[in-house]
């Protein structure tokens, strides 16, 4: 699998030294002794906290098939992710920007059901 590629190239100096370099997910899901299923993993996650921070924060509703392209996208743009992922906090930061959009998303629902939030597009300020 191309995904495993990824981390026996870092692994042919030492094995060790791959478990130290590993981020946290890629060392959660065991990626220096089941490479093929840790990247399989890992490219889920990266894929599910990237549709999870769309949705909370940026998503609109539009049509199905726009719907369906831009999960697509989301989808193709997820393999180099986890590739970084494998390395770099990319799953932990996204977990971060998902708490966040969640966080925002909480408080825009209680400020618009307590009604002291209006969402008019005329300028209050002048």
């Amino acid at each position: 699998m191309f995904f495993s590629f990824v981390l026996m190239t870092a692994a042919q100096t030492d094995q060790s030294s791959l478990y130290n370099r590993l981020s946290m997910f890629g060392k959660l899901y065991g990626a220096e002794q089941n490479p093929d299923t840790a990247m399989w993993l890992l490219f889920i996650t990266v894929y599910v906290l990237s549709v999870l921070a769309y949705v909370l924060g940026f998503a609109k509703k539009l049509k199905l098939w726009q719907n369906i392209v831009i999960y697509i996208i989301m989808l193709l743009f997820s393999l180099p992710l986890t590739f970084f992922a494998a390395f770099y906090p990319v799953a932990e930061c996204l977990i971060v920007i998902v708490f966040v959009m969640g966080m925002y998303r909480y408080r825009l629902y209680n400020e618009k059901k307590k009604g002291t939030i209006s969402f008019d597009n005329k300028e209050t300020h002048k």
